[in-house]
This record gives C-alpha cells, sequence and structure tokens, in this order.
C-alpha cells in the first residue's frame, strides 16, 4: 500500500537511529552548545604542570602582563583599555576558581558576578572583552533532565565551559617575568645604555677621585694607596690620556 510522504516522515524522526540527532525538545537553548562532556577536554588542561606552586606562580606573571596589557592597550583620555578594570577582576577569579591539576573551569557567570560583587552585564560583557582580547574562550553546554519530551530526554542549559588562551604579545611577557626567555630588544638596548653610560663615567674620574669616592682607609695604608693612585694618574697625564684632566 502506498504511503504518504507524511507518514514516512513521521516513521523517519520516530524511528531509534535517528531519535536523538532530530529531537525537538522546546527548551530554550542556545546556538552552538553541546552535550556536557563531550568538548571540554578541548579546552580544559592543567595550569602549570598541575602542582599548586608552579600554578600560582604562572598566574602571577600573567596576571602582571595582562595588566600591562591593558595599560598599552589604554587610549589618551581613556579610564579602560582592551580588557577594562572589571576584565582584569574577571580573570583573577577565574584563575582563583579553576582546578589547577586538571584545568576545569565552569562557573556560572553570576557566580563570578557575586564574589567579585559586579553586576551580571558587567561580568559577561567583560568575559566578551577577555575573549575577544584572546585571553579565554568557552564552549555552551547542555544537559539533559529527567523529563521526557515528544522525541526524547529534554535538555537545558547549563554554564559554560572555560579555558585560558594567551595573546602572543602576553605570551611572551610571561616568558620573560618567569626567565624562560631573553630580554626584548628594548632591554637590550636600555642594558647596553647603562653600560655604556657607567663605563664614560668611569673613564672620566681620576685613580685619585675613584679612591676618595670608594677606599676608607686611614693611616699609613691609607696614604701609601692614595699615593699609589696618584702616581697613575700622573703616568696617564705623561702618556696623553689622564681621564681627569680638566680643559
Amino acid at each position: 500500500m502506498a504511503r504518504s510522504i507524511g507518514d514516512l516522515a513521521a516513521t523517519i524522526l520516530h524511528s531509534p537511529g535517528t531519535q536523538k540527532s532530530n529531537r525537538r525538545t522546546g527548551q530554550p537553548v542556545r546556538r552552538n552548545s553541546y552535550a556536557v562532556g563531550e568538548r571540554e577536554r578541548r579546552l580544559w588542561r592543567p595550569i602549570a604542570d598541575g602542582k599548586c606552586r608552579n600554578a600560582r606562580r604562572w598566574i602571577g606573571a600573567v596576571m602582571r602582563a595582562a595588566r600591562r596589557f591593558e595599560r598599552e592597550s589604554m587610549e589618551a583620555g581613556k579610564r579602560n583599555g582592551a580588557l577594562g578594570h572589571i576584565g582584569l577582576e574577571v580573570l583573577e577569579e577565574l584563575f582563583r576558581l579553576v582546578d589547577y591539576r586538571t584545568g576545569r573551569l565552569d562557573p556560572a557567570v553570576a557566580t563570578i558576578a557575586a564574589n567579585i560583587r559586579r553586576s551580571y552585564k558587567a561580568v559577561h560583557a567583560a568575559l566578551k572583552r577577555l575573549a575577544a582580547a584572546g585571553f579565554l574562550e568557552w564552549i555552551r553546554r547542555t544537559e539533559q533532565t529527567d523529563n521526557e519530551g515528544e522525541f526524547g530526554p529534554q535538555v537545558r542549559q547549563i554554564s559554560n565551559a572555560y579555558g585560558f588562551r594567551l595573546p602572543k604579545r602576553v605570551a611572551k611577557m610571561v616568558r620573560q617575568i618567569l626567565g624562560n626567555a631573553p630580554p626584548p630588544q628594548d632591554a637590550l638596548w636600555r642594558r647596553d645604555e647603562h653600560a655604556a653610560e657607567t663605563n664614560a663615567m668611569l673613564l672620566s674620574v681620576s685613580a685619585v677621585e675613584a679612591f676618595d669616592a670608594s677606599i676608607d682607609v686611614d693611616g699609613e695604608l691609607g696614604t701609601a694607596l692614595r699615593n699609589l693612585a696618584q702616581a697613575v694618574d700622573n703616568a696617564n697625564f705623561l702618556e696623553g690620556e689622564n681621564p681627569g684632566a680638566k680643559g
């Protein structure tokens, strides 16, 4: 007997092999949400090596770098940069909540807001800024309820799963803070400039001046050492290399 298209469609939708992927529960879940336990492993990783001391050291370095990132991204006349002061508070709170050993991090936005005494709206906006700047990413999640719908168990939205990320600039700052990378070129330049200035200063000082400034010896030994310094200056003067010569 011939069957209508409607009958065939109903059979397909209610068949056991297609029930899960085609069910409609009517629950208010967000687009691009995933079942709990399905994708968290893509985000959650141990902090540092999972050891408390190392994790805290790494987190401290990240927060220092994040504050510098915030200052450097702040435009003239503006009170906030790319993260904002609430963004820094949220990031610090997430570091407080994360499980160092597993990297698990899935607090509700309302929980974060209550902990740092900010509004839900302010925390939600801060999370978006952290993600846009490259510090954070998340996945939306759902879980099954005990209620049976027309096509199977109904689902509900639950808290997001979060994972930390670092922008390249910030990752470089963190390595420098932790001492695992060479200093940047501007730091090398400042170091070389300081060394050159120090060397120039030393060359401009006579042996006697250096003796008077750095050696405090009385009596015959002091007199002998100062005479030796004077002899060095005299020798340099005769050779035309007196560093303390004036005029």
